[in-house]
């Protein structure tokens, strides 16, 4: 498995690797809900957070561990995905780190950004994605399983948040013989995505 940071993009949206001309407009869509990252992220990207956070994805992307990506819909970015744990001898990756601004929540831009994050991996070459959510984040874990994934477990007393809450995960995952079911499914809600939008122009 040989993942690259290249640009990727649907109808829907880009997903361009993190570069400087993205930290500014991240910024106003991290300060768009103060909420998730206090109750619900293990690191905090509000205030001298943003800029200590931003640092180290630059540093973990320099050195091969991590992609991260801005999501940029309507040509600004509302947001950040990111591979994570690339393990290339075992065929594995992560896909986390993900937020998005309040604003563009519940519509396309979640399975749109999932869709093209699977698919460059499995064409990359992974047998196995995995996602690890906090168990107390509802949202992301039916997020996760409305995209296709399985759970697989939950690693109790996992790691500490920011704010010291001791955080359980739970682990799902996509394998690659699963994908073209999984992609499939993907495929139609976005199809039906476009289609009410297509209803609502018109």
């Amino acid at each position: 498995m040989q993942l690259e940071a290249t640009t990727l993009e649907n109808i829907h949206l880009r997903l361009e690797p993190f570069a400087e001309g993205h930290r500014e407009d991240l910024r106003v869509a991290c300060n768009a809900d103060p909420a998730t990252w206090n109750e619900l992220y293990p690191y905090s990207m509000l205030g001298d957070g943003f800029d200590i956070q931003w640092r180290r994805l630059e540093r973990e992307a320099a050195a091969g561990k991590t992609i991260p990506y801005a999501v940029v819909v309507d040509g600004a970015c509302r947001g950040m995905t990111t591979y994570l744990a690339i393990d290339g001898p075992n065929h594995t990756v992560e896909i986390g780190a993900t937020y998005y601004d309040p604003a563009v929540r519940g519509g396309p831009v979640n399975p749109a950004a999932k869709r093209l994050l699977l698919g460059h991996a499995f064409d990359c070459g992974a047998s196995r994605v995995q996602f690890r959510v906090d168990a107390i984040n509802a949202r992301s874990r039916a997020a996760v399983r409305k995209l296709g994934a399985m759970q697989e477990g939950i690693i109790r007393r996992d790691r500490v948040t920011w704010t010291g809450r001791v955080r359980d995960t739970v682990v799902f995952s996509v394998l690659s013989d699963e994908w073209p079911g999984v992609r499939d499914r993907l495929d139609a809600r976005l199809a039906a995505f476009s289609q009410a939008g297509a209803r609502a122009a018109g």
